[in-house]
């Protein structure tokens, strides 16, 4: 196993993307309307996968303590996984409590750096059908159900689904530095 430099944590509480625009990324994450999310979350993955399979450098580190475009997609194919776990969890449990997820740790122990771009790319898109699935079967009522965050942030299932698309769109952000990505981010 090649010895891969560690990156700069992201140690922000990311909750107040929910009530002002991203500056960086350009998503207004709270004004987007929540029965949107599948559709934009699916070309988000689809953009993914074009970005893994078409990059030229998808392995190379921009700069030092910084992930390259393959460690951030196998971070945002993870993203499609934990939040469809919170989301099943707040539409079968009462206000459940979801487990914490320490993203650095889980790079480092999936060697992220390492992993195949092919076999992320499958992977992410698999993680995105399972998630727009979930959301395609989401009834007006679900969207109120609530949950916490281990620091305490409490989500509905409407703001879960606006946070967790800030948390994809800012991703191709970091990748791309196109800001506003999420303005194209609708059905071709």
């Amino acid at each position: 196993m090649a010895e891969v430099d560690p990156v700069t944590p992201d140690e922000k509480d990311w909750t107040w993307t929910l009530t002002r625009r991203c500056e960086e990324c350009g998503l207004g994450a709270g004004e987007v309307d929540p029965l949107t999310v599948g559709r934009r979350a699916w070309v988000a993955a689809e953009e993914w996968v074009h970005i893994l399979r078409e990059h030229p450098a998808v392995e190379a580190r921009p700069e030092p303590g910084v992930w390259s475009p393959l460690e951030y997609a196998a971070h945002v194919r993870d993203v499609y996984r934990i939040f469809d776990g919170r989301l099943h969890q707040m539409l079968t449990e009462d206000d459940p409590a979801f487990a914490n997820w320490d993203q650095d740790q889980t790079a480092v122990l999936q060697r992220y750096a390492e992993a195949d771009p092919e076999v992320v790319a499958a992977e992410l898109e698999a993680a995105a059908a399972t998630l727009l699935g979930r959301i395609q079967q989401l009834q007006a009522a679900d969207f109120t159900r609530t949950g916490r965050r281990s620091d305490g942030a409490t989500f509905t299932v409407a703001t879960l689904l606006q946070y967790f698309l800030h948390d994809v769109v800012h991703h191709l952000w970091d990748v791309t530095g196109q800001q506003d990505g999420a303005a194209s981010l609708e059905w071709a």
